[in-house]
């Protein structure tokens, strides 16, 4: 577990360094998971112990959110002062999302069944 802990921080390690030295506009835990993406990929199996552990972390991803509540509890004056603009930052990014998840999936679905794709 160790090792695969050590592996999965390795490729956060080198999104960080990769985004840090570009300046790229993208988290970087995101290119170091899309690395990862594609290291698994190329390598075609996924070894057991970072399934484990991926499955472990998994398990227990509800404890990441109590910092968040702790932080909401901290700061309710200012999210009491602005609740409107993150009110619509919230719906309005939940709907972008759900739109792009969806023209995602679509155009996967095409590309799975072979279909032309559209223009």
């Amino acid at each position: 577990m160790i090792g695969a802990l050590a592996v999965l921080l390795a490729f956060q390690l080198v999104g960080e360094i990769a985004i840090r030295w570009s300046g790229a506009p993208v988290p970087g835990p995101v290119i170091g998971m899309l690395l990862l993406f594609l290291a698994l990929r190329w390598r075609k199996v996924l070894p057991d112990p970072l399934r484990a552990t991926a499955e472990t972390l998994l398990s227990h991803l509800s404890l990441l959110f109590i910092p968040a509540g702790v932080g909401i509890v901290q700061h309710r004056a200012r999210l009491a002062e602005e609740w409107l603009a993150l009110t619509v930052a919230l719906v309005l990014s939940t709907l972008i999302a759900v739109a792009i998840t969806a023209l995602v999936m679509q155009t996967v679905i095409r590309w799975r069944r072979g279909a032309p794709h559209d223009g």
